[in-house]
């Protein structure tokens, strides 16, 4: 039975990007070897690295600009650290709208003096603040574009003299924002762009190099860039289906195609919800997440008939996370309308079942 994987992460990727990765595995470029065990240094992977991080700058359409696109390792977690390393000298500003900023903020507190901006937690961060200023002194500003646990999405960004740093783990490639105003974004690969296992970082390459401390090898963008990503052996099988993946989105139509078809989906789930009497969303309206619908039952009686009913209907992946309760659609780039219909489908025939 065909699923439909609303999970958070890992993602779902497109159909046609496991079909070319699983025949990697097998035999790559017809070499008789597989990509989990070509050298890194040969020309068949550095031409992989080579196009990954082309496609990247294409597709934000950010060539020429003075931006270097890096595939690390240690998920968005070390970059909330690695960030501050390689930016912050004195203080640094930031948003917290969630669980993976509020974590950004502590890692970054170990390198210097954090000005919390502003903060949606007095209502457990079911929308985004906005109306707060940004000192002109900060060594660099810090937002998360997307929150997958709460369900927001920031649909503006602001206007600063400062750097912007952006995590985008979420929310990457699915949506047309101007990406030159920031100058380094990081996300995790496991949503949008591959399975886990590396990291993207954009990074605009003269805001490095400022600080006074000594970077660590491993945590210094510089050497990284220097190593076109290939300091240490680089998570090749992940790199690998990345590519894949952003020729696919490319094949598309690229990033303003994917979005047109991002928000029907989000479009037809957030109707649902909102028209349907059994259900409430969390995340208040204007700043609903394309990527992450979050919503409950008012009456909790239903959830066992609930559960069972979208479990029957193939749809995997639906529990919302422990901090909001509920339920969680993800709908990143690679899930179908289809899928969503099925989803709309079982919350209305719950409605004509109670």
């Amino acid at each position: 039975m065909k699923k439909h994987n609303f999970s958070a992460g890992p993602c779902i990727l497109p159909q046609d990007v496991f079909k070319e990765a699983s025949q990697s595995v097998l035999d790559f470029n017809e070499s008789g070897l597989s990509i989990l065990e070509i050298s890194h240094r040969s020309k068949d992977f550095v031409d992989v690295m080579d196009e990954a991080r082309s496609l990247v700058l294409e597709l934000l359409q950010l060539e020429g600009k003075g931006y270097k696109v890096l595939f690390l390792q240690g998920g968005a977690s070390t970059q909330f650290l690695m960030t501050a390393y390689n930016l912050l000298e004195n203080s640094a500003g930031y948003l917290n709208t969630g669980t993976w900023s509020t974590k950004a903020i502590k890692e970054a507190g170990l390198f210097g003096s954090i000005n919390e901006v502003a903060s949606s937690k007095d209502q457990n961060f079911n929308y985004i603040p906005k109306g707060y200023e940004i000192s002109k002194d900060l060594d660099y500003f810090h937002c998360t574009s997307n929150n997958t646990i709460f369900g927001t999405q920031m649909k503006a960004f602001p206007t600063i003299s400062v750097p912007m740093v952006c995590d985008m783990s979420s929310d990457i490639f699915s949506r047309q924002i101007d990406f030159l105003q920031f100058d380094l974004i990081y996300a995790g690969a496991q949503k949008n762009l591959g399975p886990a296992g590396t990291t993207l970082v954009v990074v605009k390459e003269d805001i490095l190099g400022k600080v006074s401390r000594q970077i660590p090898s491993m945590l210094d963008y510089q050497v990284h860039i220097g190593k076109s990503s290939m300091f240490n052996t680089p998570p090749a099988f992940a790199v690998y289906t990345s590519m894949l993946t952003l020729r696919w989105l490319k094949a598309q139509g690229g990033i303003k195609a994917i979005e047109e078809l991002n928000e029907k989906k989000a479009q037809l789930l957030y109707s649902e919800i909102d028209v349907n009497p059994l259900f409430k969303g969390f995340a208040v309206e204007e700043d609903r997440s394309i990527m992450n619908a979050t919503f409950s039952l008012i009456n909790e009686d239903l959830k066992e008939t609930f559960d069972a009913m979208w479990k029957e209907a193939g749809i995997n992946g639906l529990n919302g996370h422990r901090s909001v309760g509920g339920y969680r659609a993800s709908m990143y780039n690679a899930l179908t309308i289809d899928s969503v219909a099925v989803l709309v489908d079982v919350m209305s025939d719950l409605e004509r079942k109670a």
